[in-house]
């Protein structure tokens, strides 16, 4: 009897190989797949009650690149009023109108925290800039995509980190009465 042919010598030697290449192409497939952080800003709850729509159009957005800021400490939006119930994330919440990086659909409300996650300060807030309407953090100068690619890095420190930091997502829900709820944690 060849002990060669023998199926359980043959399953050995596949698997002894195979496992071999897998740990060879291991820093290979490691490197070859960037992942991005978007949860360097601490997860504190988001609730922004804009879901009827007189509220949605006194403080909502429409056209590609209107943005507004939910920053409670310092007013903003002007005229909006706060309640118990609202949160707003970490450093204040961005809602600009863009495409959703995850669908085909334009012109849709998407949400971020306003923390730069290098800086990860509640009082480092990006600013939207220029007609990309790129989101800059005034002090390590990392630019942001908001409107077409949910947040992620374009340059500055915070795309050169091994593992690409964006800004922390929230979800903007549609509503039975013309409006958006911003929600997350």
């Amino acid at each position: 009897m060849m002990l060669c042919n023998h199926p359980i010598v043959g399953i050995r030697r596949f698997r002894a190989t195979f496992l071999a290449a897998v740990f060879a192409l291991s820093p290979v497939l490691l490197l070859g797949c960037k992942y991005v952080d978007d949860n360097s800003v601490p997860s504190l709850p988001v609730n922004i009650n804009l879901g009827d729509s007189g509220t949605w159009d006194s403080y909502g957005v429409g056209g590609f690149g209107m943005h507004r800021y939910f920053i409670p400490q310092l007013g903003q939006p002007a005229g909006f009023h706060y309640i118990a119930s609202t949160s707003t994330g970490f450093g204040g919440v961005l809602l600009i109108s863009g495409m959703d990086p995850f669908s085909v659909d334009t012109h849709v409300p998407l949400a971020y925290d306003l923390a730069c996650p290098v800086e990860c300060d509640r009082q480092v807030r990006v600013r939207i800039e220029g007609e990309r309407y790129d989101a800059v953090c005034p002090k390590c100068g990392s630019h942001f995509d908001v409107t077409m690619r949910g947040g992620a890095p374009i340059s500055g420190e915070a795309a050169q980190q091994n593992r690409p930091m964006s800004l922390r997502r929230y979800r903007c829900e549609k509503t039975l009465n013309g409006g958006y709820l911003i929600i997350g944690k």
